[in-house]
């Protein structure tokens, strides 16, 4: 269990109030979420500076001290990326903490494979022998990360959205090969700052679009410096409804992406089985 938000739009955009200061922002949910369960073994926050990826991150509670607000102050960007953790496979570290990154790309995952370690015997080999070598930590998610980025390493013109629905239903088989009756949860993320695809299975995820600039009623201010010639455009994804807005939810065993118009777009996981991959 973990919760995690993303935010994806078409000018650079402020998330404090998303992180920190909202109804049931991220840093609240790490105390405490709509389960009653608190999230303290970590967090991280990534976005992009020049095209890379630019990741922070603890191995503390997001609402011990002041590290995770001022993290989430800073950022002002096209797409984001933060979690916070509940540790389920791999030990509270660093190397164990989300967002995970590798060139461009940046992931997070909210869920657990139940028997890891099988499910692991069967997944490593399907993953490129120069990518095992960067795997430093223990969780599911960072081999679920090398997985994926394998799979695009050897299919580069793979719909990226269709070939993250092909590993997720590996992935789903092999669990249910080692236990049919364990309850996998997959609500992933992934972007290289163009491109953002993610998941959603066995775990709660909201979405809310904004199509346009608007007063923020929780801090007053706008969280965008518009530019008068664009039509402003932005999604955000998050474990939880963050604010009293108009979320919604995204279907269960889905995955989507959001498109060249700032729009989520979801078809099932099961419709990209016949995906033909290396």
């Amino acid at each position: 269990m973990c919760r995690l938000y993303a935010m994806r739009s078409n000018e650079p955009t402020r998330v404090e109030c998303s992180l920190v200061n909202a109804q049931n922002a991220l840093m609240r949910q790490s105390r405490q979420d709509m389960e009653g369960l608190m999230h303290g073994h970590g967090w991280g926050v990534a976005d992009y500076r020049d095209g890379l990826p630019l990741v922070e991150k603890q191995t503390w509670a997001a609402f011990h001290g002041e590290h995770f607000a001022k993290a989430a102050a800073r950022v002002y960007a096209h797409t984001v990326i933060a979690h916070v953790r509940r540790a389920t496979v791999g030990e509270p570290s660093i190397e164990n903490t989300h967002p995970f990154s590798h060139g461009p790309w940046i992931f997070a995952h909210n869920g657990t494979i139940p028997n890891f370690l099988k499910v692991r015997d069967r997944m490593m080999p399907e993953i490129e022998r120069m990518f095992r070598n960067d795997i430093r930590g223990t969780t599911d998610s960072e081999h679920i990360f090398y997985y994926i980025l394998s799979l695009h390493y050897r299919n580069p013109n793979a719909s990226l959205r269709r070939l993250v629905g092909k590993a997720l239903s590996r992935i789903v088989e092999w669990s249910a090969d080692v236990d049919p009756d364990a309850k996998i949860g997959l609500n992933v993320i992934l972007t290289d700052g163009q491109f953002f695809v993610g998941s959603r299975l066995g775990r709660t995820l909201w979405h809310l679009t904004r199509e346009s600039v608007f007063v923020c009623p929780i801090c007053g201010k706008s969280h965008v410096h518009h530019e008068p010639k664009t039509d402003y455009r932005a999604v955000e994804i998050a474990s939880e409804p963050i604010t009293d807005d108009n979320w919604r939810e995204v279907p269960d065993g889905t995955v989507y992406s959001v498109d060249e118009f700032f729009y989520l777009d979801a078809e099932s996981i099961a419709g990209c089985v016949d995906e033909v991959l290396a």
